[in-house]
């Protein structure tokens, strides 16, 4: 039976400042879990209902009333890990970036991760105003692609005006994606999912690019900024 102590620490995670104060975030899930002890991450605690998951590593067995005890799930997933917060690493000015601009939904969040592992970005600038990448919903969203993209969280205006790469910002009606020439290496801008980018950093932006809309009444207010972005990291890949 888990201590007190142990489900107060381990629930607490839940928290920014906990997470930053402690270094440590949740995972949960046999898939994401395995993702995450299959990469760099170094495993602080893994716990979990059923003895015959993880045998190749050190876990500590507990019931299912346990695992629902220190679970941030409806429905609790067989194991919870938790994992050292790693380094980001300063990266070299090339190739494609994704930056987002106050992008507040942690399952947007996570899902972004997962494309710009899947489209191989292999860099994430985040605006200070995004939400935490080690939010628990964030880590679950993306399904373990967190340990293959290097991200960071900096003052985005700055990052912009520094980077020697053509940036991006996507909006409602500006230039057509589909007609517009897109370089190898560039910053791709997506911003928050109620305001969009913000005035000071669209006017940092040269180039300014929307997903035309093909529906014969075109009343659909707007694409989800996940869905947006999967449609844009597809086109700058083409």
């Amino acid at each position: 039976m888990l201590s007190k102590n142990t489900i107060k620490r381990i629930t607490r995670l839940g928290q920014k400042k906990y997470r930053i104060s402690e270094g440590l975030f949740v995972a949960e899930g046999v898939k994401v879990i395995q993702e995450l002890l299959d990469s760099c991450l170094e495993v602080q605690e893994l716990y979990t209902t059923d003895e015959t998951l993880f045998n190749t590593h050190t876990f500590i067995s507990i019931s299912p009333k346990d695992l629902k005890s220190i679970s941030f799930l409806t429905t609790p997933q067989k194991a919870l890990a938790t994992f050292k917060i790693p380094t980001s690493v300063h990266s070299m000015d090339e190739g494609l970036t994704v930056a987002l601009d106050n992008v507040r939904d942690p399952g947007n969040l996570g899902t972004i991760i997962r494309l710009c592992d899947w489209f191989g970005v292999e860099e994430l600038i985040c605006s200070e105003g995004t939400v935490d990448c080690y939010n628990p919903k964030v880590i679950q969203a993306t399904m373990g692609s967190i340990a293959r993209v290097n991200i960071r969280y900096i003052n985005l205006e700055g990052f912009l005006k520094e980077t020697s790469r053509a940036s991006y910002g996507t909006f409602m009606n500006e230039d057509n994606v589909y007609e517009t020439a897109l370089p190898n290496e560039a910053v791709l801008v997506l911003g928050n999912e109620a305001n969009g980018i913000r005035s000071e950093i669209k006017a940092l932006l040269k180039n300014q690019i929307s997903i035309p809309r093909f529906g014969a009444i075109k009343a659909t207010e707007s694409l989800n900024v996940a869905t947006a972005t999967s449609i844009f990291l597809s086109e700058f890949r083409r």
